[in-house]
């Protein structure tokens, strides 16, 4: 199973809410901000899902195929 990665960018601090990493057992952190609004989505090489807002940028390394194929399964559990 390939492990994907990703990256945030954000163009201000101000757009950041919170990061939290627990200090429990649980090994939760989440990451919250305010991309704005969207100004595109786009697959940078084929390999790379970058979706682009006023905020900043979302990028996952995760490509058409996958993405497809994940869109596939979801429609098929709302039937």
């Amino acid at each position: 199973m390939k492990k994907h990665t990703f990256s945030v960018e954000l163009k201000s601090k101000e757009y950041l809410n919170s990061v939290s990493i627990q200090n429990y057992a649980i090994d939760n952190v989440s990451i919250e901000g305010c991309l704005g609004e969207l100004v595109g989505i786009d697959f940078v090489e084929g390999i790379m899902l970058e979706i682009k807002a006023v905020n900043g940028v979302l990028r996952v390394d995760l490509n058409m195929e996958e993405f497809e194929t994940q869109l596939k399964k979801e429609e098929h559990r709302k039937v």
